[in-house]
């Protein structure tokens, strides 16, 4: 399924996909639906710079509104796949990560990668979300 108002996904992939009463989300940046990166920004002298909060943030807040899109939301993660550029970048995700989830949260798994699709991209996140079939939730992927 493709969610109106979020980012195009760069591929031919959709944003979520439900399996019966799990719904698995694509590999998620801090995209914004107009291109730009929350969290990434560049001087007048071309400059870039990074911050791994802001885009921790907006990815979790992308997942979030991906699965509003079939009548979920972050509570209903089950188990939620982070890859990084940098393990260096590992406390300030973590910081932001604790102020969605705790203990009680989906199951977890955090690994560095080489790159991700764009050089502004610090940070992707691919979950999965436990979202039984109701009257509220039978989206199904186009």
């Amino acid at each position: 399924m493709i969610v109106p108002g979020a980012a195009e996904p760069r591929g031919r992939f959709p944003h979520l996909r439900r399996a019966g009463d799990l719904v698995y989300v694509s590999g998620t940046s801090s995209r914004r639906p107009d291109g730009t990166f929350a969290g990434a920004s560049a001087d007048p002298m071309g400059v870039t710079d990074l911050d791994i909060r802001a885009q921790t943030r907006a990815v979790i807040e992308n997942i979030g509104n991906l699965l509003g899109a079939v009548g979920g939301g972050l509570g209903d993660l089950v188990s939620v796949t982070t890859y990084l550029v940098s393990m260096n970048d590992f406390g300030g995700y973590n910081e932001v990560y604790a102020e969605y989830f705790d203990e009680t949260g989906p199951a977890r798994t955090t690994v560095a990668v080489h790159q991700l699709p764009h050089p502004q991209l610090l940070i992707e996140i691919s979950a999965v979300a436990h979202l039984p079939i109701s009257g509220t939730n039978q989206e199904q992927p186009a």
